[in-house]
């Protein structure tokens, strides 16, 4: 009788929301034999797959040069503790991508270096710096594995992508670091052999009047799809393209900059590349197909048009969490998040220097589990040996 109360225990917690894990907590303190269920790997990966997409639980920020490093935290989106902030001086964060997130933190008396932090089991790796001498810089993490789904990635390999101005020559370089040889590829420049940096460069020259131009690298948020990496530069919404598994640098044609400007790059449902921007109280979705060309492919009508302190100031788009379909949008009343199956405004937090906004997703069953089991035996609850294997 027992495995078939358990199957039908496990069918019911099966659809507890994954964005509030606290109710997975409360529901594996009720009684030993529901710990038993939510402790289950077999139920954990179920419970995945069930709900898909990883939810938002956490969000960072980060800022342009010139306004130095926000507090080192990353601000909690459920009531559901996290580990704690790897330990340095200053901080900033990078990316966060399938599960991780990527700081480039600093230590007195060891200096830079970038860091790979997992939020949920609070597992923390070195990285050493990647041999570009950087002035300005972005970078990317994620899962290299083909066909994973994305939605157990801890503890599995990744790579970590770093784009940057070189502070030396002035030329965008990148190289791709991998966690299963612990080394990073040779840098790759952006140079005149390729002919759509020749024409950009010389379309900025054209533009300014000018006779030198250094192409800065935008320290935002990257896009990952597939082996492609997509970073942008500051000047006429320029986009990098780095094919990691080849270790190739190029650019691709960008959407008008006479129209959009300072795009935040996403990943579409689609898998193509794309960005969203507003205007008036519509947010609009823009999509580059295979033809190269950028087209709307959606109009969204907001429930409310988004609050601002100046009549004269524009909201701006800082950053997007693919798969929940959230926009962030920055004013000087506040952060905000746009819904796009809704259209629906809502402020998350207060007025704020919010230039790239990074969103934390991932399932909190892994490490959570873990914590419980270890909490409530030292509270004197007793366990059966298989139980405890289970957390393994």
């Amino acid at each position: 009788m027992a495995p078939l109360v358990d199957d039908v225990t496990a069918e019911i917690l099966l659809r507890l929301p994954p964005d509030e894990p606290e109710h997975l907590f409360r529901a594996a303190l009720v009684c030993k034999p529901w710990l038993r269920v939510l402790c289950d790997p077999g139920f954990r990966r179920r419970y995945r797959t069930f709900h898909g997409t990883p939810p938002l639980l956490g969000l960072l920020h980060r800022l342009q040069v010139i306004q130095g490093d926000p507090a080192p935290r990353l601000a909690p989106t459920t009531s559901a503790p996290l580990s704690p902030y790897p330990d340095c001086d200053r901080s900033r964060a990078l990316d966060c991508g399938h599960g991780r997130v990527l700081l480039h933190v600093w230590v007195r008396g060891r200096g830079w270096h970038l860091t790979v932090w997992d939020p949920v089991t609070g597992d923390q790796q070195s990285l050493p710096e990647p041999g570009i001498p950087w002035l300005i810089y972005s970078a990317a993490v994620f899962c290299p594995v083909a066909g994973c789904d994305h939605l157990d990635c801890h503890g599995g390999p990744f790579r970590v992508v770093f784009v940057a101005t070189d502070d030396y020559d002035e030329l965008v370089k990148a190289a791709v670091y991998s966690s299963e040889t612990a080394a990073w590829s040779t840098p790759v420049t952006l140079d005149d052999g390729c002919e759509s940096y020749v024409r950009h460069r010389r379309d900025v020259l054209a533009a300014d009047g000018s006779f030198y131009y250094i192409p800065y690298v935008e320290p935002r948020r990257g896009a990952v799809i597939g082996d492609e990496t997509y970073f942008t530069l500051r000047e006429g919404n320029t986009i990098i393209r780095y094919d990691w598994a080849k270790n190739c640098i190029s650019m691709v044609d960008p959407p008008d900059p006479n129209v959009y400007d300072d795009i935040a790059l996403m990943v579409m449902e689609d898998s193509s590349l794309g960005f969203p921007c507003l205007e008036n109280s519509s947010l609009y979705l823009f999509s580059r197909k295979v033809n190269a060309e950028w087209v709307c492919c959606r109009a969204i009508k907001l429930e409310t048009v988004i609050p601002v302190a100046d009549p004269d100031e524009e909201p701006v788009v800082v950053g997007c969490a693919e798969g929940v379909g959230v926009i962030f949008v920055s004013t000087h009343v506040g952060l905000f998040t746009i819904k796009l199956n809704s259209g629906l405004v809502k402020k998350v937090a207060e007025s704020g220097k919010y230039f790239s906004v990074l969103p934390y997703m991932s399932f909190y069953t892994p490490g959570m589990l873990r914590a419980l089991a270890s909490c409530l035996l030292s509270c004197n609850f007793f366990f059966t040996a298989s139980s405890i294997c289970l957390l393994d």
